[in-house]
């Protein structure tokens, strides 16, 4: 076994984990946070946990094509999709419960990084040929 051949087990066990987090993010956003910051602020939280969720099963599902069809395209969907719950959804954790406006500067990169890998995704799909 050659070290890419546990490339789709790496990233669907990160996925895997990303959906745990976003699950748990989500709650402590609802539970943990709701007498402690403003509408507004939980609505950021919130947002970041709903993109956290959704790529995160997005991840999972690269895994699963990777195992099926490895390919370039798909790793870079992969690994988009990890910058994009880092930066895009830290980014709103963080302002949501820091109010440091600046990091609503960066969240756009996290939010490029999301369309990337749903790019990079099709191009790997496009690719995929049945056998």
């Amino acid at each position: 076994m050659t070290t890419t051949d546990n490339v789709p087990n790496r990233f669907g066990v990160i996925g895997a984990a990303l959906g745990g987090l976003a699950v748990i993010a989500g709650a402590f956003g609802a539970h943990g946070l709701r007498d402690h910051l403003g509408p507004a602020a939980l609505a950021i939280w919130k947002t970041g946990a709903e993109y956290h969720l959704i790529h995160a099963v997005a991840l999972v599902a690269t895994a699963l094509l990777l195992t099926w069809r490895p390919s370039k395209s798909a790793r870079v969907a992969a690994w988009s999709f990890v910058a994009g719950v880092v930066v895009f959804s830290g980014s709103l954790y963080l302002l949501a419960v820091t109010d440091v406006r600046w990091l609503g500067a960066i969240t756009p990169i996290g939010g490029t990084a999301f369309i990337v890998g749903w790019g990079a995704l099709a191009w790997a799909f496009r690719g995929a040929r049945k056998t």
